[in-house]
């Protein structure tokens, strides 16, 4: 396994993001594929730029992540069969740009997987899913959703229903136990294979809220939502949080997992600084497999 950060989080932009990163010691990036990375309006010398710097920082690009909050805002990822047909024409050019960097992964939250199989959010959400797999086969990338808004084994039966195989899994194991509740090393065991992708992420949670609520905030109000919610969960700093890193690395280790741990910090006075801290407790982590 290998560390990465996500450019965007240390506050600078893409470019300088990318030397950051390579400061701290990470050996690749996530870029968020909006404003400089908007694939409607990206220029091929905007790509060159970005993938020859990538490659002068000793960074791969290892995954963008498609925004759909900022394509359809107080939106519901791709619960709205109405409303799909731009989002879902953004993933495919995300995916598309993403292969511009030599990167096979998109990440993205597509709402909330509902346990009703019948209703038409779950419909909406298998429709769009399915026409994206289909693009994803067709240019060997894949579209790896969040974990968070659903239990573990929801979400794979979900993705296990798509054909085309290619719909996978962003696993984030601070989104479990802050939101969810789930065993972020079960989980692993669970959703196995399917795991293309994680974000290095850690907190604690307060009291139960459930993810539907939590998230319907998020999707409504965006990021500044959330400071609302801060008697129900906490994102910390990597080790002062409730996930169990050992285990957990661990845990992808035994499904075979050996792509990167993106370092996701979202919140704190400091983010660059807790960044560089976590690039450090990781390789600790990693040396005691």
């Amino acid at each position: 396994m290998k560390i990465a950060t996500l450019a965007d989080w240390f506050g600078v932009g893409v470019i300088e993001g990318i030397k950051e990163s390579e400061r701290c010691g990470a050996e690749g990036v996530q870029l968020y594929a909006w404003n400089e990375l908007n694939p409607f309006n990206i220029t091929p010398d905007k790509i060159s730029e970005i993938k020859m710097l990538s490659i002068d920082c000793n960074q791969k690009v290892t995954a963008l992540c498609g925004e759909l909050a900022e394509m359809n805002p107080g939106g519901h990822g791709l619960e709205e069969s109405d409303k799909n047909p731009p989002l879902i024409d953004y993933l495919k050019r995300v995916l598309d740009l993403a292969k511009k960097f030599d990167c096979d992964v998109v990440t993205t939250h597509i709402g909330i997987i509902p346990e009703d199989k019948t209703g038409p959010v779950y419909k909406a959400l298998q429709d769009a899913c399915t026409e994206l797999s289909e693009h994803a086969k067709n240019i060997n990338a894949w579209l790896a959703i969040e974990t968070g808004p659903e239990p573990i084994t929801r979400l794979c039966e979900f993705i296990d229903n798509i054909p085309d195989g290619r719909i996978a899994v962003n696993y984030d194991p601070a989104n479990l136990v802050m939101v969810t509740g789930d065993d972020e090393v079960k989980g692993v065991l669970t959703a196995g294979k399917r795991i293309v992708h994680t974000h290095a992420k850690d907190g604690i949670m307060k009291k139960y809220m459930g993810p539907d609520h939590i998230y319907g905030i998020f999707t409504e109000g965006g990021a500044e939502a959330l400071a609302s919610l801060g008697d129900y969960f906490a994102e910390t700093p990597h080790g002062q949080g409730s996930v169990r890193w050992n285990e957990y690395l661990r845990a992808l280790r035994d499904v075979g997992f050996d792509g990167y741990l993106t370092i996701e910090r979202e919140v704190g006075k400091d983010a660059a600084a807790d960044i560089r801290m976590a690039v450090g407790f990781l390789k600790e982590q990693l040396k005691s497999l």
